[in-house]
C-alpha cells in the first residue's frame, strides 16, 4: 500500500481526510500534529482521535520553541502578529507545519503528503510544500471533495470518525469563568523589539507569554497574550519611530502577510524583510504598561529605554 503523511489538526476536515485518503488512494495514513502549546491533554485527545479514525501512526512534534522564536517573535517584531484586526498566529504556523511535515515524510520514506485546507491547491501550505520539495506529491482532499457541512458529518458517522472536541465536548473545550471585578495592570519590557520581562521579572519568551495568557484569559481579553503583546509593541514602535519610518514599517508588515499567504515565506524577499526589521527594531526598547479589564486591553503608557528617553501617555490609569 501507498503511505501518505497528513497534516492533522484534529479538525473535522482533517479527520475526514484520513478515511477519504485511505479509500481514494488505497493508502495507509500517517498523521502529524504540531505541538504549538495547545497543552498535553488536548494533544493526547487529538492523537487518540487520529488513531481511532484509522491512522497507521500519529506523530506529535514538539515545535513550541521553534514556533515562538522563528515565527511568533518574527511576526511581533514585524508588526504583523495582528494584521488589520485579524490574528496571524495560526497563519504563521503554516510554514512551520509544512517544514515538519516534509521532515516526517522523509523519515517515513513516503512520496506524498496531504493537508486539509479547503483552499486546496491555492492554499498557502500547498504552495509552501511544493516550494520546499517539488518531488513530493501534495494532495488536498478538502479541495477535492464536494460535501456540505451536514454531508461531512454524515460521512464521518458512516466511517466511525470521531468528531472534534469542539463539536462533542472534551478536554479541549473549556467553559469561561466570571470576569474579575477589578482591573489588572501589567508592565511589559522590550529590548530590540523583543519582550523580555513582565512586571520587571525577566523570563524566557514562552514563560512570559504563558504568564500573560493567564491574566488576559482571566479578564476575557480577545486575542489573549499575543494580542496584548502586539498592542504593547505597536505602542513602543510609535514612540520610537518617526512618522515616515512607522508608515514604511506598516508597508513591510503588509509585505510579510503577502509572502505568507502566497506561499513564498522561504524566499529571498522574506529574508530581506527580516533584515529591515532587525535594523529598525534596534531602537524599540522600553516598558509598556497595560490595563486589563472586562474583556479589554488598553495601553496606559509607553516609555522608551534611557538610551532614548521619551514617554507617551495613552490612557488614564
Amino acid at each position: 500500500m501507498t503511505r501518505i503523511v497528513l497534516a492533522y489538526s484534529g479538525s473535522l476536515d482533517s479527520s475526514i481526510a484520513i478515511p477519504w485518503l485511505a479509500e481514494r488512494h488505497r493508502a495507509e495514513i500517517i498523521a502529524v500534529t504540531m505541538d504549538l502549546g495547545q497543552g498535553k491533554e488536548v494533544l493526547e485527545e487529538i492523537r487518540d482521535r487520529a488513531l481511532a479514525t484509522g491512522a497507521l501512526r500519529a506523530h506529535v512534534v514538539d515545535a513550541r520553541d521553534l514556533y515562538l522564536r522563528d515565527y511568533i517573535l518574527r511576526g511581533l517584531r514585524a508588526g504583523m502578529l495582528s494584521h488589520r484586526g485579524l490574528s496571524m498566529a495560526d497563519a504563521l504556523a503554516i510554514p512551520l507545519v509544512a517544514e515538519k511535515l516534509i521532515e516526517i515524510a522523509r523519515i517515513e520514506q513516503v512520496d506524498a503528503v496531504a493537508h486539509a485546507d479547503r483552499a486546496g491547491g491555492a492554499a498557502p501550505i500547498h504552495r509552501i510544500l511544493q516550494a520546499i520539495d517539488n518531488a513530493l506529491q501534495v494532495i488536498a482532499p478538502a479541495g477535492e471533495w464536494d460535501m456540505t457541512a451536514p454531508q461531512q458529518i454524515e460521512y464521518a458517522q458512516q466511517r466511525n470518525v470521531l468528531l472534534p472536541a469542539a463539536m462533542i465536548g472534551g478536554v479541549a473545550v473549556r467553559a469561561a469563568g466570571a470576569l474579575p471585578g477589578e482591573p489588572a495592570s501589567v508592565g511589559v519590557t522590550f529590548e530590540r523589539g523583543i519582550p523580555i520581562a513582565a512586571n520587571g521579572v525577566v523570563m524566557p519568551l514562552g514563560d512570559l507569554i504563558s504568564s500573560l495568557d493567564i491574566l488576559t484569559m482571566a479578564h476575557g481579553v480577545e486575542g489573549s497574550a499575543l494580542g496584548a503583546l502586539h498592542m504593547a509593541h505597536a505602542a513602543l514602535v510609535h514612540a520610537a519611530q518617526s512618522a515616515d519610518a512607522e508608515a514604511f514599517t506598516a508597508r513591510v508588515a503588509d509585505e510579510y502577510v503577502r509572502v505568507l499567504r502566497d506561499g513564498s515565506w522561504f524566499s529571498p524577499l522574506r529574508h530581506a524583510l527580516d533584515a529591515f526589521t532587525d535594523a529598525i527594531q534596534l531602537r524599540v526598547g522600553g516598558r509598556v504598561q497595560l490595563r486589563l479589564f472586562k474583556g479589554e486591553c488598553t495601553v496606559v503608557s509607553a516609555q522608551l529605554s534611557p538610551l532614548q528617553p521619551a514617554t507617551i501617555a495613552l490612557a488614564k490609569t
